[in-house]
């Protein structure tokens, strides 16, 4: 498992007063832009990524490195492809264990979108990272758990773990037993070179998500059923 620790970040507190609905110059501006100022001292934006070869194809089923997943979507988007690379980003322990106003809903809801900007960060330098390294040219990600529940099963991220090591050594990011990862902004999946973009949004029927990044294409979908 390799880590990059030392991950390059900017907070522009203008941006994230318009993204709460702050008017400058309020009192909540200015509470929202001391928690800026600390996050800029204490964030520790990380993220840890191996390198795997795909071993086994059968039908759903694909292998990579030592551990099997199951998943139609999985498993046709890496039927080109013979290395991956299993990832996790995160905003950092640091950020997440400086929260001062516990319990202070508004505030809790400030410092999760600064946390956000870090992850950000984190995920963009190690997309970067990878291909500049590895020359990739275009990749995508997909994440256990995002998009419908039978895309790619949010059980299957035990798998993933398993392939990266001791995640929570590395760089502090821990998985319950309920799947959660902890801190609450970080992301796992899997980056892989591909000729087509992809987004596990496009293959989610949820069209309420506040996180969703691309629409709903029920062609793609209706693609990735087929046998």
């Amino acid at each position: 498992m390799e880590v990059l620790a030392d991950i390059p970040f900017s907070l522009d507190a203008d941006s994230l007063l318009k993204e709460a609905h702050l008017a400058p110059g309020s009192d909540d501006a200015e509470e929202l832009r001391a928690l800026v100022d600390l996050a800029i001292r204490v964030g520790k934006p990380k993220a840890a990524y191996t390198v795997c070869f795909i071993e086994r194809r059968d039908g759903d089923t694909v292998q990579i490195g030592e551990v099997s997943f199951t998943s139609r979507t999985l498993s046709k988007n890496l039927k080109s492809v013979e290395r991956v690379f299993p990832l996790v980003a995160t905003c950092g322990r640091e950020v997440a264990d400086a929260f001062p106003a516990k319990g202070d809903m508004l505030k809790e809801f400030w410092w999760d979108l600064i946390k956000t900007r870090l992850l950000r960060a984190a995920h963009e330098h190690l997309a970067d990272h990878l291909r500049r390294r590895f020359r990739l040219g275009k990749t995508a990600t997909m994440h256990p758990g995002s998009g419908d529940a039978s895309v790619w099963p949010l059980e299957q991220q035990r798998g993933l773990f398993a392939l990266l090591g001791d995640v929570q050594s590395a760089i502090g990011v821990r998985l319950t037993d309920s799947l959660l990862m902890i801190p609450n902004k970080t992301i796992s999946g899997i980056l892989f070179p591909t000729e087509q973009d992809f987004q596990s949004c496009e293959v989610c029927h949820r069209e309420s998500c506040p996180s969703r990044q691309a629409p709903f294409n029920r062609q793609l979908w209706e693609e990735l059923q087929r046998d």
